[in-house]
């Protein structure tokens, strides 16, 4: 999960942009509540922190800018947070990758299980 320190290092459109996707993760989440078909609900949480951080930096920022008072990170400072947003974000997609795979194979041997559980029962019968 981002800190705020890493996202007050971020220029205001890489933010703006990362809120918006952040935004739109939430909605798909709760879309995915509301039909039964969420895997993770925990995440749901951990989005809405997201999105309340990066608030409160960009409102933090424009009180600065008004004030006068905001520096804005170094090219470095803003390559070395991406960079490290970057390979959260990377962790966090394969943790999910890896979490739909498990709840795949988890499906198809439920499936396989009852195709012989009915394969049992028509041997009985005969």
């Amino acid at each position: 999960m981002p800190t705020a320190h890493d996202l007050s290092m971020l220029d205001g459109d890489e933010l703006s942009s990362r809120l918006g996707e952040s935004r739109r993760e939430l909605f798909n989440l709760r879309f995915q509540l509301a039909t039964g078909q969420l895997d993770n609900p925990s995440r749901i949480s951990q989005v809405k922190r997201e999105v309340a951080r990066m608030l409160t930096v960009l409102r933090a920022r424009e009180i600065l800018e008004a004030e006068g008072a905001y520096v804005a990170p170094t090219a470095a400072e803003h390559e070395a947070a991406r960079a490290k947003l970057e390979a959260e974000d990377a962790e966090r997609e394969e943790k999910a990758a890896l979490r739909q795979a498990a709840a795949e194979a988890e499906a198809a041997a439920d499936d396989g299980h009852d195709h012989d559980h009915l394969d049992d029962d028509e041997e009985d019968e005969a």
